[in-house]
């Protein structure tokens, strides 16, 4: 199928945490249509291999492109960490992750030199984000303090957004962050931004917090600009979802991530 201004976004990523990167692009490109895939018939990705987080990446692309997006946006933390080199060889569309956006944003914001990072188990032992910050920090050097929050991802489906129980957690999780010297915090997992008042809270106004889904929203239509594929301003857009699982629980707790009803999502088969 023929790629052109007129095509859709596409975006993939486990279950619906990468619903939050679809809001931010919804937001920062209100023109776009977009193709969004929740594998969550495998999901979480965070425990399985690398090779394994490969392999399902190349099928979702594959699922994606055979409906002729323009660009992919690989809006899971772990597919981003390990997937990335392997989909942009493999694609003939630009491939965004959430993982470079996220960082260079950070590098950018920090005042003293000391970056955050909270994410999943598998993001932060992947060292995906600190690679990315002390490379892109290069002489200038960058001081980083990771730490995986594995708690944040079931409060945040379970819809615990604020109160005692996540208070608590978030404090245990993140008190000492402004006490090392960081100044920035990235939120290094989709899920994370809907918790973003009680890490607000836990960390100290003097820490800013970087969401990776606005980032890689303002890189995606920097990109789509640069290669004049901005869809016209007159264009009604279309939304599409797809799962891999039955959708009903997608569409109940997906809501809450994207910030408006999800109507329908269509249950498909990527069986390899």
């Amino acid at each position: 199928m023929r790629q052109g201004s007129h095509s859709p976004i596409g975006v993939f990523d486990s279950g619906v945490g990468g619903l939050t990167v679809l809001k931010a692009l919804m937001s920062h490109l209100p023109h776009e249509s977009t193709l969004y895939l929740g594998d969550t018939a495998r999901v979480p990705y965070g425990t399985k291999s690398g090779e394994v987080v490969t392999r399902y990446s190349l099928k979702n692309a594959e699922f994606l492109l055979e409906r002729g997006i323009k660009l992919l946006v690989v809006a899971c933390n772990t597919a981003s960490a390990v997937a990335l080199p392997a989909l942009s060889a493999a694609l003939p569309v630009p491939v965004v992750g959430v993982i470079a956006p996220g960082a260079r944003a950070a590098l950018r914001r920090t005042r003293g030199g000391g970056v955050g990072v909270i994410g999943t188990p598998g993001t932060i032992r992947s060292g995906a984000y600190q690679r990315e910050l002390e490379a892109a920090a290069g002489a200038h050097g960058v001081k980083v303090k990771a730490r995986a929050c594995p708690l944040f991802v079931p409060l945040a489906e379970e819809g615990w957004l604020a109160g005692d129980v996540p208070r608590l957690v978030a404090r245990d999780y993140l008190a000492d962050f402004a006490r090392s010297g960081v100044d920035t915090l990235v939120l290094g997992c989709t899920h994370y931004p809907l918790l973003k008042d009680v890490i607000a809270e836990a960390v100290g106004p003097q820490v800013e917090l970087v969401d990776s889904a606005e980032a890689t929203a303002e890189v995606v239509g920097a990109l789509l600009e640069e290669r004049r594929l901005l869809a016209p301003a007159a264009e009604a857009p279309t939304h599409h979802y797809f799962v891999t699982d039955v959708p009903e629980r997608f569409v109940e707790v997906g809501a809450r991530f994207l910030g408006r009803p999800i109507h329908s999502a269509e249950q498909v088969d990527l069986s390899f």
